[in-house]
């Protein structure tokens, strides 16, 4: 037995631990995967002997966890979930001629592309599309990602970004909140709550700074870690929300929101197409970025 076999994890081993641990009893893991006591056993003692971990502490009649088996388990738990969803994945994707995996940070795709991506599905009926939010930092090869909507700058380790569209805020309030305000303009918004986005907490000061004010008003009020939590607080009123123009093209059509300036801020990022260089001959990615750039003129 090659080295990398004897460390590859029998999958059904696994389960029986992942069992055992949840149900903290051998005889119900049993009773869960229609096995019996002494074959769960055995399962769980074939786990021990790979890993050469005592992973259980024998009570009575009770199992619980031991300190290695605790750190194992999340473990175990992330690779049975990424088993399932890959045979989900390939379950849905049999009458399909190709798949496509796409990242994209979780506003972006709930307000810009989710609304947008009926379009292609229509016209490319022969492609099973999965479509997983991503905030932080990730490896495009690692995770399996055939193609990433990246907001920022042209960078990306094991990536070839291609530019989208650029970044455009506009101040905005709700109706209600806006003809509280009235028509004077310019509007001052250093007396104004402004809803301030934490991973980004210069983005008042600029647009203070490019409209002549002084940025030591920019930093005062209450502060959200997402976009859409923004869109959703100046929804209710709660104060005036810098925010990317593409992430609420409904709500200024509708009226629902309002704008507080005729003149969006250019932002000094921008949105990219991130395709792996390792899959750069993929077809359904090549139509799936074509679809993209076409969507943004």
């Amino acid at each position: 037995m090659t080295m990398r076999r004897r460390l590859t994890p029998d999958i059904v081993n696994l389960h029986a631990f992942e069992c055992a641990a949840r149900h903290q009893n051998f005889s119900r893991a049993a009773e869960e995967l229609n096995l019996t006591q002494s074959a769960v056993s055995r399962q769980i003692a074939e786990l021990e002997q790979q890993t050469g971990l005592k992973l259980f502490e024998r009570i009575r009649q009770r199992v619980i966890l031991s300190e290695a088996g605790q750190r194992l388990l999340p473990e175990v738990e992330k690779l049975l979930q990424q088993s399932e969803r890959l045979m989900i994945g390939a379950i849905a994707a049999r009458q399909m001629k190709a798949s496509l995996k796409v990242a994209t940070l979780p506003t972006f795709g709930t307000k810009w592309l989710v609304p947008r991506l009926k379009g292609f599905l229509t016209d490319q009926q022969d492609i099973a599309i999965n479509v997983e939010s991503r905030v932080a930092p990730f490896s495009l090869s690692e995770e399996g990602f055939d193609l990433a909507i990246h907001f920022g700058q042209p960078v990306w380790a094991g990536g070839v970004p291609r530019f989208l569209c650029d970044e455009k805020v506009l101040p905005v309030a709700s109706r209600e909140f806006a003809a509280n305000i009235g028509h004077t303009q310019p509007v001052d918004f250093s007396c104004l709550p402004l809803l301030q986005l934490a991973t980004r907490p210069k983005l008042w000061a600029e647009w203070f700074e490019l409209n002549g004010m002084s940025a030591e008003a920019a930093y005062h009020g209450a502060r959200f870690d997402q976009f859409s939590m923004i869109i959703a607080a100046v929804i209710s009123g709660l104060g005036v929300g810098l925010l990317p123009t593409y992430l609420i093209e409904d709500e200024l059509r509708s009226g629902l929101i309002a704008p507080l300036s005729k003149t969006p801020m250019v932002t000094q990022n921008a949105y990219f197409i991130v395709r792996p260089e390792t899959k750069m001959t993929n077809r359904a990615a090549d139509l799936f970025e074509d679809w993209l750039l076409s969507q943004v003129g």
